[in-house]
């Protein structure tokens, strides 16, 4: 499997991104990640929308907490915007988070059976087999348009300059 370039680090101890690296300007890979109800969920379910991708390792460690309320509170002011948020954790785990805190502006998805997301994006951690942190933005016509992997996976996202790109595009 290919390995991603960017340099990301884990507690500060580098990690190996495997997979393509996704980049601004290219179309948007399809991918198959599983819904709350474990049913497929492809990326084309959402065409015609500005989609969000949140994506982090584990919904049970607090930033990756923190990055899903953020993101929950600022889904609902992006209209025609479509907020997915993607891990490996099993959708029972992410169901139960949203359920005890109330999220539900936000779309959580599970990459833990075949890491299609992953690997097509290039978030796959090949030592933990765990997504690295990040934003991906794709516009209503499939192009990516912005793309962040956290240098460092135990601080949260630059949430101002994916929500600058995401308004841009509504």
């Amino acid at each position: 499997m290919k390995e991603n370039a960017e340099k990301v680090t884990f507690a500060g101890n580098p990690v190996t991104l495997v997979g393509e690296e996704i980049k601004v300007g290219q179309k948007a890979p399809e991918f198959t990640v599983v819904g709350a109800d474990l049913s497929p969920v492809k990326l084309s379910d959402y065409a015609g929308k500005v989609v969000v991708i949140a994506v982090y390792p584990s919904i049970d460690t607090g930033v990756c907490a923190a990055q899903n309320r953020r993101f929950n509170a600022e889904a609902d002011k992006l209209g025609d915007a479509v907020v997915l948020s993607v891990s490996c954790d099993l959708p029972f785990a992410q169901k139960r988070f949203c359920g005890a805190e109330g999220l539900d502006n936000i779309v959580t998805l599970s990459d833990h059976r075949d890491t299609d997301f992953g690997v097509k994006y290039g978030f796959l951690i090949k030592e933990l087999r765990l997504l690295a942190r990040g934003t991906v933005i794709i516009d209503k016509e499939g192009t990516v348009k912005y793309v962040e992997f956290v240098p460092e996976i135990t601080t949260e996202p630059d949430y101002d300059a994916a929500l600058k790109v995401v308004k841009e595009l509504l």
